[in-house]
């Protein structure tokens, strides 16, 4: 099974190895591995560290730690080939590192296949002066991003968060902007509920991430669904999206099934491995700040997609 990549980026200060630090002390039963530049900066509670060898620090609650030395791709081929293997792969550049270099070596043929980037989050030091905005640099690590984290916020001035929201609008970047106190983030932005395993029994109500700024609502079908329809709904959902993640066959291709993405306004199609047998054909994760989007009009705008036998 694929192991998704979050790819965390940043300028020096910003505050990516104390995110880093809260999703290992925080993985909730998630096998994640670290690649970081500053090993030495990881500094997760000493009853967590269980041992070390071979540069990578094993934590008691099964995540790993490595150093981003050296080529990253082999880093990642050791990783993948860790029995068992991490379940999600985070990678924090360095600060002074274009993400965009980095994005194209994720692309690899072979990483992709194994390790797909799922998410690039940036992280923003709130009282960061806009005009820093304009930096070539920090240009880039924003207009990759999927995710914005604002952090320090305790730190910086009043009105500073707002002024820095202004900033980042202002360089049309699309990406979702969120609050990371103490490197806190909803980890269901950064980690979607991944549609190509079955899908968890039906909750009373959408599951919601730990912040309640946003929810998360799923619409299954097993029947196929018209392409064309889906991309006009996909065009009426995009401004009330997050995040948005599945698998689905269409009428158009039976049998293919195609892995839908969506984060930052962009949507991506690509095809899927064979469809799994006993699941439904259709399986969507949508992440929608909390009211914005209802389940009700969630399903009367996907049922219009479903298309004949």
């Amino acid at each position: 099974m694929p192991v998704p990549i979050l790819l965390v980026t940043g300028f020096l200060g910003a505050g990516k190895t104390t995110v880093v630090n809260h999703l290992l002390a925080h993985a909730e039963g998630r096998r994640i591995a670290a690649v970081v530049n500053d090993f030495g900066a990881i500094n997760i509670d000493a009853e967590l560290i269980a041992g070390a060898s071979d540069g990578v620090v094993s934590l008691a609650n099964g995540c790993i730690c490595c150093s981003l030395e050296g080529d990253l791709l082999r880093t990642l081929s050791s990783l993948l080939r860790r029995d068992p293997k991490p379940e999600y792969i985070v990678i924090e550049t360095s600060g002074v590192a274009d993400p965009a270099d980095i994005v194209r070596n994720l692309m690899d043929p072979v990483i992709l296949r194994e390790a797909p980037l799922e998410t690039v989050l940036c992280v923003m030091d709130a009282a960061t002066p806009p005009a820093d905005l304009d930096n070539a640099l920090q240009r880039s690590q924003l207009r990759v991003a999927d995710i914005v984290a604002l952090t320090k916020l305790d730190l910086a001035e009043e009105g500073a968060g707002m002024r820095m929201r202004a900033a980042i609008r202002a360089q049309r970047v699309p990406a979702v902007v969120v609050d990371a106190p103490h490197g806190a983030i909803p980890t269901a932005l950064l980690f979607p509920a991944h549609a190509d395993r079955a899908p968890a029994p039906r909750e009373p109500g959408p599951r919601r991430p730990a912040e309640e700024r946003f929810e998360t609502l799923s619409w299954t079908s097993d029947r196929p669904l018209s392409l064309p329809r889906l991309q006009q709904a996909i065009g009426r959902l995009a401004p009330k999206l997050a995040r948005a993640k599945g698998l689905f066959e269409t009428v158009e291709q039976p049998g293919r099934q195609m892995v839908f993405q969506f984060a930052a306004g962009r949507a991506t199609l690509a095809p899927g491995d064979a469809p799994a047998a006993g699941v439904p054909r259709t399986r969507i994760v949508f992440i929608a700040e909390l009211g914005v989007l209802s389940k009700a009009e969630l399903d009367d705008i996907m049922e219009a997609c479903v298309g004949g036998e």
